[in-house]
C-alpha cells in the first residue's frame, strides 16, 4: 500500500484511541504529514521500538505496540513453554497506556504477565525478569528523549536487552503480523481478573533495594559523613527509589527539586530531560546555589543515567559520564584492595567509546578491562559469559561515557539508583578524609593524565536525513583523511568491516567485535575521532579523545580536530 491507502486504511480501523483519530483527521489533505507518518513501519531495532507519539506506521501507538507485542508472544511461545513476561513504564506520556496494551496482547497469548503497579526505573525491569524467572522483560520508556517520544525495550531472559540473533528472530515475527488483524488482545482489567495479568509485590522492590545496598563499600562511614544532597528525577522514575536508597544508607538531608519532582511526561521545566545536558540540570542548580549541597544528583527519566554538579568555590561545576565513571572505578578499586573485598582476577567493562583513562587505572590495580561495543547490553552480555562460567563475582564495574554506570551483577543493565548511592557514598567518603570531589578528580588527572572527551551530535531528521547520515560514514572510509587538526592518523578501525589499519605500515588486524557501523580514526598523541549513527535517535554521534599536560593544551587540540573533522562532515 502506498502512504494514502495506509492513511484511510488507519482512518477505518484505528478507532480504539480517540487521540489517534483525532491527529488522522487534523491531517487530512496535508500529503507531507501524511507521507512522514506513513512513509515506512517503525523500525524494531536491536533493542526495540523509539519514535514519536502518534498515528501512523511510523509513529509509537496502541496498534504498532499491539503488533510488536504479537511478534514477540509468537517468539516467546516458540521457544519457552508457560512463558512469562515483566513489564515496567516511565513517566512519559502513555507509558501506562502503551504497557497495559502489551499485557494485554501477551495476556491473550497465554503468556503470564508480570506488571508493576506504578512506575519504576529501567533497572528494576531487568531485576523483575531475574527474580522472577521470565523468559523477556519489556519497559516502556524512551529514555532522556524530548516528550514526543516514547520506546518500548525488550529484554531476554537473563535481564539484559535481547541479543541481535534473538532481535532478529522478534523482527521476522513482528514482520508476519497484520498490523490490524494479527494481534490477539484482551483488556487489562481482563487479563488481572483471569490472573493472566498480576502485579509485581513489594518483596521484589525490597529484594532489589537489598542487591543495590551490596554493592556499597563504605556504607559505614555515610550516616556520620554530614553530606548534604540536591537531587532531582527530572520529572522521572527515579524519585522514589534514589531517595529511599540514600535514605537507607544514612543520607538524610537530600532536597529534592520541587518542579521536577513528581512524574510529568511533558518535562514543562526541560525540553531534553538528559542529565547529560547543561540545561536539564538548571533548576537543580539555581537550588544548589541557595541550599550550598556538597552535591547534585539528576537522574534520567528512566532513572538508568545519572549526572552530578559538585561545588568548586563559589561555582557548581558539570562532571562528564567519562569522569564520574573513572573516578568510581578508581575509587571502587582502591578502596576494595584496602579492605580486602576485590576478587581474584577483577574484570571491569566499557564501550568502546568510553574514556582510555580507564585504561591506566584498571592496569594500576591489576583489573582486566573489557573492552565493547556501545551499549550497556554488550556490558550485560559480557556480564552473562562470567555467570555462565561461575564468575560473575569477578565483575566490579562497568560504565560508557553516556552517563551509564553498574557495580553487581543483579540486574543486566546500567541503573541511576546504585550509581547514585555509589557517587554518594564515594563522596561522603572523601568528604570524612577532607577532600572534595573536585579534588579527588584533580589527583586522578596528576596521577594518570589529563584526558579531555567531547561528544558532538548532529541531527539528522526525517527521510533526507537517514539518507545523509549513510552518505556520511560511505564518504568517510572511500576518502579517509590522513591527518586531523594537525595529528597524523596511525590507525582507522571499521567496525562493520571487522578490521583494523595501521596506517604507518599498512597492517590489517581483525576487529573480533559483532559489527557495527562505527568508525574510529586513531591519531598521534594518544588522541582520537569515533563516529557512529545512533541507534535510537535520527542523530550521528561524534566522539572526541585529546590528552595533555594540561586541561588548557587538551582542549586546545581538541577544538582543532574538531573544526577540521566538521568541514569534513559537512556541519
Amino acid at each position: 500500500m502506498n502512504e494514502m491507502q495506509l492513511y484511510d486504511l488507519w482512518i477505518q480501523k484505528a478507532i480504539d484511541d480517540k487521540d489517534l483519530q483525532d491527529e488522522l483527521v487534523s491531517i487530512k489533505g496535508d500529503s507531507d504529514a501524511i507521507k512522514d507518518r506513513f512513509y515506512r513501519d517503525l523500525e524494531f531495532g536491536t533493542g526495540g521500538l523509539r519514535g514519536v507519539i502518534g498515528a501512523g506506521t511510523y509513529r509509537l501507538n496502541i496498534y504498532t505496540i499491539r503488533r510488536a507485542t504479537q511478534g514477540l508472544a509468537d517468539y516467546i511461545n516458540g521457544s519457552y513453554t508457560n512463558g512469562s513476561v515483566a513489564i515496567a513504564y516511565d513517566s512519559r506520556i502513555k507509558s501506562d497506556v502503551f504497557a497495559k496494551t502489551a499485557a494485554g496482547v501477551l495476556a491473550a497469548n497465554g503468556i503470564k504477565v508480570h506488571i508493576y503497579k506504578e512506575l519504576m526505573p529501567t533497572p528494576m525491569l531487568s531485576f523483575a525478569v531475574r527474580a522472577l524467572k521470565c523468559s523477556a522483560g519489556i519497559v516502556v520508556t524512551a529514555s532522556h528523549n524530548p516528550a514526543k517520544y516514547n520506546g518500548y525495550k525488550v529484554y531476554g531472559d537473563d535481564g539484559c536487552q535481547i541479543t541481535l540473533e534473538v532481535a532478529e528472530t522478534v523482527i521476522n515475527k513482528i514482520g508476519a503480523v497484520d498490523m490490524f488483524e494479527g494481534p490477539k488482545f484482551i483488556s487489562f482489567e481482563e487479563g488481572l481478573s483471569n490472573g493472566m495479568i498480576e502485579y509485581i509485590g513489594q518483596d521484589v522492590i525490597e529484594d532489589y533495594y537489598k542487591n543495590v545496598i551490596s554493592q556499597g563499600i563504605h556504607t559505614d562511614l555515610v550516616k556520620d559523613s554530614g553530606l548534604k544532597v540536591v537531587y532531582t528525577p527530572l520529572n522521572g522514575t527515579g524519585n522514589k527509589p534514589v531517595r529511599a536508597v540514600l535514605d537507607k544508607i544514612g543520607i538524610k538531608d537530600v532536597t529534592v527539586v520541587p518542579e521536577q519532582e513528581n512524574p510529568d511526561g511533558n518535562f514543562t521545566t526541560c525540553s531534553y530531560p538528559n542529565p547529560e545536558i547543561r540545561e536539564a540540570l538548571e533548576l537543580g542548580l539555581k537550588l544548589s546555589y541557595e541550599v550550598k549541597p556538597d552535591l547534585l544528583l539528576a537522574t534520567d527519566p528512566d532513572a538508568d543515567r545519572v549526572g552530578i554538579a559538585v561545588p568548586d568555590g563559589d561555582e557548581y561545576v558539570l562532571f562528564s559520564g567519562n569522569e564520574v565513571g573513572a573516578m568510581l572505578l578508581e575509587y571502587i578499586c582502591e578502596e576494595r584492595i584496602k579492605l580486602g573485598t576485590m576478587p581474584q582476577k577483577p574484570i571491569a567493562i566499557k564501550t568502546i567509546v568510553t574514556t582510555q583513562i580507564a585504561t591506566a587505572i584498571a592496569k594500576n590495580y591489576n583489573v582486566e578491562l573489557i573492552d565493547v561495543l556501545t551499549g550497556f547490553k554488550f556490558i550485560g552480555e559480557q556480564i552473562g559469559f562470567l555467570e555462565e562460567k561461575g564468575e560473575e563475582n569477578r565483575y566490579i564495574f562497568g560504565f560508557e561515557e553516556s552517563y551509564g554506570y553498574l557495580a553487581g551483577s543483579y540486574v543486566r543493565d546500567k541503573d541511576a539508583v546504585v550509581a547514585s548511592m555509589l557517587i554518594c557514598e564515594m563522596a561522603a567518603y572523601y568528604r570524612t578524609c577532607g577532600i572534595s570531589l573536585i579534588e579527588a578528580r584533580a589527583r586522578m588527572y596528576k596521577k594518570y593524565g589529563v584526558y579531555k572527551h567531547q561528544l558532538k551530535s548532529f541531527t539528522c531528521e526525517g527521510i533526507t536525513g537517514m539518507e545523509r547520515m549513510k552518505e556520511i560514514m560511505s564518504s568517510l572510509r572511500t576518502q579517509t583523511p590522513e591527518s586531523l587538526g594537525g595529528l597524523k592518523l596511525i590507525a582507522f578501525s571499521d567496525y562493520m568491516a571487522s578490521e583494523t589499519v595501521d596506517k604507518v605500515t599498512g597492517a590489517k588486524t581483525k576487529i573480533e567485535l559483532p559489527k557495527s557501523d562505527v568508525l574510529v580514526f586513531t591519531l598521534e598523541n594518544n588522541a582520537s575521532v569515533i563516529i557512529r549513527p545512533s541507534g535510537t535517535e535520527p542523530k550521528i554521534k561524534v566522539y572526541y579523545t585529546t590528552t595533555g599536560e594540561t586541561h588548557e593544551v587538551a582542549t586546545a587540540s581538541y577544538e582543532k580536530i574538531d573544526e577540521e573533522f566538521r568541514k569534513v562532515l559537512g556541519f
